[in-house]
Parts: C-alpha cells; sequence; structure tokens
C-alpha cells in the first residue's frame, strides 16, 4: 500500500476518497485548513495524518508534507464551486495553488499527482464527450480548472512525476452539497413544495460518488494512468426522466413545475462522458445504476441523521 496525500477531504467527493482509500489499506495524510469534528471525513481524523496548512500560503504545510513523504497526491480541494462563485476572480487563486502543491508534493518525494478538473473545461457541446473534445470554456471556474490542469501537467513534467487529471461530470449522493440540483428537489418535494424546472429535455448523465470515488482511487493505483480522462456515468438520459423518478422516490405524483424556468442562453443541452479511456486504462466502471443511487441519496436525505455535513 502507498503513502497518499488528499487534499479537500471535508468536501463531497474528497471526503469520500479519503475513506476509500483508508479502506483499502493505504497510508493516510489529509491537508487541512482548521479540521472539525462535523466534517464529512472527520471520522478519518484519528486514524490519518493530519498536515494543517492553506493551499495558497505553501510554507504553511510544506514542513508537514515533507515530513509525511508522501508517494501520491490526490489534489480534491478547490476553492469557490458553488454557481455564485464561478465567475469571481478569486478563482485565478486555486491555478497558483495547485501548481504550488505540484512542486512541494514533488520536493516531498512524491511520484504522481492526481487533480481533480471539471467538465466545465470543455465550455458547452451537443454530444458525448471524450477528452479529444475542444476545450472553450465560458466561466472563470472553467478556465481556471483549464490552467490548472495544463500548468500543474507542466510542473509534474518537470519534475518527472506522473501526472493524470480527472475532468468530473456531475456526481450526487449521501452528504452532497444541498444547494446542488438532486439535494434541493429532495428538500423541495419532501416540503410539499412545486420546484420550478426548465423544460427538462437536456441530456444530462449523473454518477453516484462511490462510483466516482472508487475512479479516483483506481487512477491513484494505476501507474499507468497519466494524462487526462473523463470522469462521469456514461450514460445521459433525459434530466426530465431524471426528476420525475426523483420524485416518485420522495412523494409520487407530485406536482413538477417542467417549463416554469426558461432555459439560461448558455444552457448545457447535452453533459455526457465518454469514459472509454478511464475504463481501459484503470479497469474502472460505474457499479451503482441510477435508481439505486437515487434510493440511497433519498434514504440519507430523508433520514433522522441525514444532515448534510
Amino acid at each position: 500500500m502507498s503513502r497518499i496525500l488528499v487534499t479537500g477531504a471535508t468536501g463531497f467527493i474528497g471526503a469520500r476518497v479519503a475513506e476509500r482509500l483508508a479502506e483499502r489499506g493505504h497510508q493516510l495524510a489529509l491537508l487541512l485548513r482548521s479540521p472539525r469534528d462535523t466534517d464529512r471525513a472527520s471520522a478519518l481524523y484519528p486514524k490519518a495524518t493530519l498536515i494543517r496548512g492553506d493551499l495558497v500560503t505553501p510554507q504553511s504545510y510544506a514542513p508537514g508534507l515533507r515530513a509525511f513523504a508522501p508517494e501520491t497526491v490526490i489534489h480534491a480541494a478547490w476553492q469557490g464551486v458553488a454557481g455564485a462563485d464561478r465567475n469571481d476572480a478569486a478563482q485565478i487563486g486555486n491555478i497558483s495553488a495547485a501548481v504550488s502543491l505540484a512542486e512541494e508534493s514533488a520536493a516531498a518525494g512524491a511520484t504522481a499527482f492526481v487533480g481533480l478538473g471539471s467538465q466545465a473545461e470543455y465550455g458547452p457541446h451537443s454530444r458525448m464527450l471524450d477528452e479529444t473534445a475542444e476545450t472553450a470554456p465560458t466561466t472563470l471556474y472553467g478556465q481556471s480548472k483549464l490552467a490548472a490542469c495544463q500548468a500543474t501537467q507542466a510542473a509534474c513534467q518537470a519534475a518527472k512525476m506522473r501526472h493524470a487529471w480527472l475532468r468530473v461530470f456531475s456526481t450526487y449522493g449521501p452528504r452532497d452539497n444541498p444547494g446542488w440540483m438532486i439535494p434541493s428537489l429532495i428538500a423541495a418535494l419532501k416540503a410539499g413544495q412545486k420546484p420550478p424546472l426548465t423544460p427538462g429535455e437536456q441530456k444530462w448523465g449523473f454518477l453516484f460518488v462511490d462510483d466516482a470515488a472508487d475512479a479516483i482511487v483506481a487512477v491513484a493505483e494505476t501507474e499507468a494512468a497519466e494524462g487526462v480522462f473523463n470522469l462521469g456515468a456514461g450514460d445521459a438520459p433525459q434530466l426530465r426522466d431524471t426528476i420525475t423518478l426523483l420524485r416518485d422516490m420522495v412523494s409520487p405524483g407530485a406536482a413538477l413545475g417542467f417549463g416554469e424556468v426558461p432555459y439560461r442562453p448558455d444552457q448545457v443541452m447535452h453533459l455526457q462522458a465518454d469514459i472509454t479511456k478511464l475504463g481501459r486504462v484503470t479497469g474502472w466502471a460505474p457499479r451503482v445504476d441510477l435508481a439505486t443511487g437515487l434510493d440511497k441519496t433519498v434514504r440519507w436525505f430523508t433520514s433522522r441523521d441525514g444532515v448534510p455535513a
């Protein structure tokens, strides 16, 4: 097993990645600004090496990083993922933070850097996307993710480190951020509200968080996994169908406000990842179908303990 450092372990995907790594017996370090017992991955804190620091100030975490001496670094942290923050100038700081992390990781002896990017790096398209698709991001978030990919790749090449970058498409599951679409719909339906929606004609794939975490762990563990990989569900049912399926699990027959919200001018109508390359290189494939994943998610959010961390 390997010595692996994870950033972003308080986040939705990062927490699940850290848990999967621990389950597989890896020696784990978590880079955190201020660990709290309410964090998603807090159950791991007594078992992991905690490195306190802020990614924007490398000197705050460099000593701890070198002391732990990771073989692999998984960079899942990012400031400004909410929709309201996606054109905030603060996005740019994520680029230098990622590059500094790659450089400090190399100095600490790491041989692999795995970063989490986004489908936003591609911008709007009207087809299934493989890794050769044009990158034309329309938000500062997408532009910064793309720049971070390119800059960390250059830093890793200079340090002779393996570099892998996963462009994450839509994910969901227990402990998701309550403001995202699926949790917010669960809350609205549970409250007896009629959620206002677009017509729902978009083709949109959703990947269960456990499958996303397993893919990231597979990339970290596979020495041949290098370059850009799409991480998504592979399929893309019509959004109307997904929302109706979710409604029937929470409040069967409840009214849905399809068509009450117009499409945005930059509305993405087809969001589907071609995951062939990821499967070929690592052997990974999604295991949780949409109905099963939604059922798990609904049960978590509607349970007594289903309070988002």
